[in-house]
């Protein structure tokens, strides 16, 4: 009762700050923060999993069966990398799950800079190599404003 409690009240408590960007907003945002060519990876490959992970999102939330949750435009995943209310997880980003829905990215960037070391990079994320993996992306960040 307690975790669905303290979940919810994230929920609200994140959803007031909530930033839905927009696709060449968030191309410029990640490019300020050095996402493009890191680790190997486009810019249009951190657009692109942005939009299947959470819609462009800051706030999104989405709570697995084995009671971890996905937070931020990445869903980035509590079982590993960020700290929710369970203790006994790796929390390899060294931060709150909390942290990643701000809609500064700040935090999400440096957790999801952290992920995309790991020997699986971007395909850490299912949606991205269901959606995004050996695909023609170019059109993410075409027109943008480079």
């Amino acid at each position: 009762t307690l975790l669905a409690l303290a979940s919810l009240l994230s929920c609200l408590l994140s959803s007031g700050q909530a930033e839905v960007y927009s696709r060449c907003e968030l191309a410029r945002v990640l490019q300020d923060f050095g996402l493009d060519g890191f680790r190997g990876y486009s810019l249009a490959d951190w657009v692109c999993l942005a939009y299947f992970a959470s819609g462009f999102n800051t706030a999104a939330v989405d709570h697995e069966a084995d009671g971890s949750t996905n937070s931020g435009i990445f869903q980035i995943n509590s079982r590993k990398w960020c700290k929710n209310l369970n203790p006994h997880v790796p929390n390899t980003c060294q931060m709150y799950c909390s942290d990643l829905l701000n809609p500064n990215l700040k935090d999400t960037v440096i957790c999801a800079m952290k992920i995309v070391q790991d020997p699986q990079g971007l395909g850490t994320w299912e949606v991205w190599r269901h959606h995004c993996q050996g695909k023609d992306l170019s059109d993410w960040v075409d027109g943008c404003e480079l």
